[in-house]
């Protein structure tokens, strides 16, 4: 047996926490609603920071969080919210902590409505992945007419940090839309 040097993602390589993202979370389609809702709070928790900075915080915001359940997020009051700023382990931004609790709530009243946060947050892409066929990072854009229709749409429905840039980048993560580049081996399987 030979050794294979796989190719990847430019990105992808800076960091092991980020090669091991990339070759099995960024771009697999997700439909489970706890994990969509994951990855739309640290999106948004994400915002004016990297995303290694997340990723590395990413089991400490799960024990922070109660493991993304929108349920028990929606009730948190004063003193939580004081713990959560204590925590040294996520990002302690109080802005940031307000929106994970409101978007909390905004996703349920999303479930009320749409049965599953999966329908309503995949109708942005007609149900199905947007194969991109990038041939270097370069060509990514920071966003798409996509993104900003579903920025918008979850703004009006009293989601914070859901700009257009955060939705794409949660549509990348979330394989609603494969960004992979044409020489990475994800690319191919994911296709």
């Amino acid at each position: 047996m030979h050794n294979t040097i796989l190719k990847r993602c430019q990105w992808s390589d800076s960091d092991p926490i980020y090669t091991s993202y990339h070759d099995k979370e960024w771009g697999v389609p997700l439909h489970n609603d706890r994990q969509l809702f994951e990855f739309l709070l640290l999106e948004g928790a994400q915002a004016g920071l990297s995303w290694i900075t997340i990723l590395k915080k990413r089991e400490n915001y799960r024990r922070a969080f109660d493991r993304f359940d929108p349920q028990k997020i929606a009730r948190y009051g004063p003193k939580k919210i004081s713990e959560l700023l204590q925590n040294e382990g996520i990002v302690r931004n109080r802005l940031k902590i307000a929106a994970a609790i409101g978007n909390a709530r905004a996703f349920l009243d999303t479930l009320d409505e749409f049965a599953s946060f999966d329908k309503f947050i995949w109708q942005f892409t007609d149900g199905a992945t947007i194969q991109n066929s990038r041939k270097s990072l370069s060509e990514v854009p920071a966003s798409t007419k996509e993104a900003e229709k579903m920025s918008k749409e979850l703004k009006r429905r009293g989601f914070k940090f859901v700009g257009p840039t955060i939705c794409y980048a949660f549509m990348q993560a979330v394989g609603m839309v494969n960004d992979h580049t044409t020489d990475c081996f994800r690319y191919s399987e994911l296709s």
